[in-house]
């Protein structure tokens, strides 16, 4: 992780474009971007390859040149590494290839795919420090302050906030490569003495069932992005730790941050406020009443997409940018998420959020343990034009069990799922988030697996 943040400015130094890859994603998904984005070099290491289990072979077949850090490092003479220290230093402009100007493309991020297939984002620099100094208007990040970064840094959430903001401002910032080793973070954060978290709800659910309560003594500020934060989450780690976890919103082509709750203005169940410098707009959706389609425009907006179509059609936008996500914003300007548009189903005429059945149900049967997870999909329906399928990794649930829970929760008959699939695992993204592209094919080759 130290030596991906070297990269980044050794790369900037010579005027180049790191794309970082998600190697979560799969070898396909990677391939494809490999292509749109025309990577000719990857910088990688040997034991990294080994330990995440990737086929080097796969790469190199596509014309790709691997170079490796173990080896590069090799190549460095001391004498070079004394004149890169004294020239960083005291006058860094000495290792400046190209100055490059604010609106160059700074970075390539892929989005996650979760959905459908990857787009390749350009930011510029303008964007990335742009959004750096929006977060840091609204957070009182200390110059004493320790940042704990365990995500990966594919993910713009990591690399922004996690990585390039602590540089910015020189906070000590300490990175580390995996965010599934649950009882070994909390240990690290208490060692290092660190007070500022980042997170996502799957991964702080596990940091909290193997922590001790005096591992997050020292934690100022607990950040949540990529998935919305569950009540069962956040009443965990305010019952255990005596921590807001303060729920953040954002999107890859948004640098990511749009909004975020901070500790001077919290709001549970909201993303909080959009940040300085944003400007919003909601565009009615036929058969939402209480909320609208988000389009935002601000500094921090990216350049384009790689991907031809995509970017066509954000370029039409004049600058504003189409989050895809069903939102309302209260009279204080606080942002509650109602679901992705592409994760709304249309029943019987009546528009249903497959985002709030989930979270409905998500916190609904404590008796199946912390491990217990469910996801819902549609299938078409002749009848109703599309009907809900529950999918958990629980094969002890009931089909029966869901519609208590969702009436309780005040949500009507349309969103009770008709049908439940048992998988071993709900698949996931690096950053914890469903991946209902692999779930849709995993259910789909899974047909016995039913109640």
């Amino acid at each position: 992780m130290n030596a991906a943040a070297v990269v980044f400015l050794s790369l900037w130094s010579r005027g180049k474009v790191p794309a970082p890859l998600n190697y979560s994603s799969g070898v396909p998904a990677v391939l494809a971007c490999i292509q749109l984005a025309g990577i000719r070099h990857i910088i990688t290491s040997r034991v990294f390859l080994e330990r995440a289990h990737i086929d080097a072979k796969a790469l190199t077949d596509t014309g790709v040149t691997l170079l490796y850090m173990e080896e590069l490092r090799g190549q460095i003479s001391k004498l070079r590494s004394l004149w890169t220290l004294v020239t960083t230093t005291y006058c860094p402009r000495l290792i400046l290839d190209v100055v490059q100007a604010a609106e160059d493309t700074a970075m390539i991020l892929f989005t996650s795919g979760s959905e459908g297939v990857p787009k390749g984002v350009m930011l510029t620099h303008a964007n990335l420090l742009s959004n750096i100094h929006q977060m840091l208007v609204v957070n009182d990040f200390q110059d004493t302050d320790r940042l704990f970064n365990c995500l990966p840094i594919f993910h713009s959430f990591s690399l922004t906030v996690g990585t390039l903001l602590p540089m910015v401002h020189g906070i000590f910032t300490y990175l580390y490569p995996s965010p599934i080793h649950y009882r070994v973070i909390p240990a690290l954060f208490y060692d290092k003495n660190c007070t500022i978290l980042l997170g996502t709800n799957t991964f702080l659910n596990g940091y909290a069932r193997r922590a001790h309560p005096y591992d997050f003594r020292s934690l100022r500020y607990l950040f949540a992005g990529a998935e919305k934060v569950q009540d069962t989450t956040a009443d965990l780690w305010a019952r255990r730790f005596g921590v807001r976890i303060l729920q953040a919103y954002g999107t890859t082509e948004c640098s990511p941050a749009i909004a975020a709750n901070t500790p001077l203005a919290p709001k549970h169940g909201s993303v909080g406020r959009f940040l300085p410098g944003m400007e919003y707009r909601l565009e009615p959706v036929e058969g939402i009443e209480d909320a609208g389609r988000l389009f935002v425009r601000g500094p921090n907006v990216m350049k384009g997409y790689l991907n031809k179509d995509a970017n066509d059609a954000f370029k039409a936008l004049n600058g504003w940018y189409d989050t895809g996500d069903i939102v309302n914003v209260d009279a204080h300007g606080f942002i509650e998420i109602k679901g992705r548009m592409k994760r709304f189903a249309k029943i019987s005429g009546e528009m249903v959020s497959l985002t709030a059945i989930e979270e409905a149900l998500a916190g609904g049967f404590p008796q199946y343990g912390s491990h217990f997870q469910i996801a819902v999909l549609t299938k078409p329906d002749p009848e109703k034009g599309e009907a809900l399928v529950a999918v958990t990794n629980e094969s002890r649930l009931k089909i029966e069990e869901l519609h208590p829970i969702l009436q309780n929760k005040g949500l009507s008959n349309l969103s009770t799922p008709g049908e439940l699939k048992v998988l071993p695992e709900i698949p996931k993204l690096g950053t914890g988030k469903t991946d209902y592209r692999k779930l849709q094919d995993a259910v789909n080759d899974n047909k016995p697996a039913t109640h």
